[in-house]
């Protein structure tokens, strides 16, 4: 009788469905979307990772769900930052490669996911690592093995040889030890080394389509590649189903890759009006990085750069005050990004201010980092909003800010696909 008995309730549990992974949240208002108004109280629920329902007012909890009492917070969109290096911190970034192995960025990366997570950025573009620490943690937090943001993510640039994004400073045989293997010459190269990323695992391809402020090179920050090898690259990767995000700062820069069909320019310091026609008459989106131009300004005399470096941070400082406010005024497409790495990692929030500095609105500015964000990304249905259906990546504030995006700066929940983080 006993072995029957047993026998019956093995067989109940394996029938028996399992109890869905089910949070209830008590909000006190919603923004579900940065086109629409904050809601009054409300209660969204959340099974296995996504939104099911957003109901007006406090309802009840069923039974078993894990309840969440935020009726005294504002809830959003978890917020995207599509220009992060996790593997990284700020300072010393030209001697580190010839000393620290390639895992220890993935340690370093684990720790900055959380903090970026916890700043209330459920989702970041990975904008360069070594071959494979960026693919890593993209895993591990998709998993859930470690605390932290969807990663969209690049891996190693490519570069001239010699150029921004390869690296140089050391004895030749150093440089050969260290280089990553993604730089190119000529159309053809670079095709193939589009290829080459596609097939390590890259969900979008990263260039230095220009010099760059914090290498060791002296000679200016003006285009690097060719119209034709930029041409190739855009090309292969669109046919790859991959877009192209180019690290430019010298107009001519811009200009180029936007004509060649680069999706998205990051930085984009030295922007004149012939790069913002041509940003404008191809569609690509501005990524500007504000905070990165704050962050190494604040560390100059201290001696964390080479005096090469700071005669650059020097020279950049002025004009990084007020090109994003010449594209936001020109009409050209902005979302948001930070550089997150060149200064410490969770203060990206700090962007929102140095955005409405050069004259975007909160709401604006809000936007940058939700829904133009996420269609820069083509996860325009998944991400970027409050809705059924979407991935459950919701923060808490206390205020609204659509009306100051600067209470951003303080976000005190954050779920990302479904998972708190602690």
């Amino acid at each position: 009788m006993r072995t029957k008995a047993l026998l019956a309730l093995a067989a109940a549990i394996v029938s028996t469905p399992a109890l869905a992974d089910t949070t209830v949240i008590h909000a006190g208002s919603v923004i579900a979307d940065a086109a629409g108004e904050a809601s009054g109280p409300a209660t969204i629920t959340v099974t296995d990772g996504r939104i099911v329902s957003i109901a007006e007012g406090i309802q009840p909890a069923p039974a078993g769900a894990e309840l969440v009492d935020l009726v005294d917070k504002t809830v959003a969109p978890g917020l995207i930052d599509l220009h992060v290096h996790l593997t990284g911190d700020p300072g010393g970034d030209f001697w580190k490669e010839a000393v620290e192995p390639d895992e220890w960025g993935v340690v370093v990366g684990a720790k900055n996911a959380r903090l970026t997570a916890l700043a209330g950025f459920t989702t970041v573009r990975e904008a360069g690592s070594a071959q494979h620490t960026g693919f890593s943690l993209r895993r591990g937090t998709e998993e859930g093995l470690i605390p932290g943001p969807r990663i969209i993510a690049a891996g190693p640039p490519l570069a001239i040889v010699g150029g921004h994004g390869d690296v140089t400073g050391f004895r030749p045989e150093i440089n050969a030890l260290l280089t990553s293997g993604y730089t190119c010459t000529g159309a053809v190269e670079c095709a193939e080394k589009v290829r080459k990323a596609s097939q390590n695992g890259a969900d979008w391809i990263k260039i230095t389509a220009t010099g760059g402020v914090l290498s060791q090179q002296g000679r200016g920050l003006e285009a690097h590649f060719t119209s034709e090898e930029m041409e190739s690259i855009a090309e292969t990767a669109h046919s790859l189903g991959l877009k192209v995000m180019a690290h430019a700062h010298g107009a001519r820069g811009v200009e180029e890759a936007s004509a060649a069909g680069i999706d998205s320019i990051e930085h984009g310091t030295y922007l004149d009006d012939d790069a913002i026609a041509a940003m404008k008459a191809n569609g690509t989106v501005l990524v500007p990085t504000l905070m990165a131009f704050q962050g190494v300004t604040e560390r100059l005399g201290q001696g964390v750069y080479t005096p090469v470096v700071e005669a650059k941070i020097r020279a950049v400082a002025e004009v990084a005050r007020v090109f994003m406010g010449k594209a936001h005024d020109a009409g050209v497409r902005i979302a948001f990004g930070t550089d997150a790495g060149v200064f410490e990692h969770g203060r990206n929030a700090g962007e929102f201010r140095l955005m409405m500095g050069q004259g975007m609105s909160s709401r604006e500015a809000f936007a940058a980092a939700t829904t133009v964000a996420a269609e820069v990304l083509e996860m325009e249905d998944q991400i970027g909003r409050l809705a059924p259906g979407y991935s459950a990546d919701i923060i808490a504030v206390g205020g609204n800010p659509l009306e100051d995006a600067t209470v951003l700066e303080n976000v005190d929940w954050v779920m990302a696909r479904g998972r708190v983080i602690e």
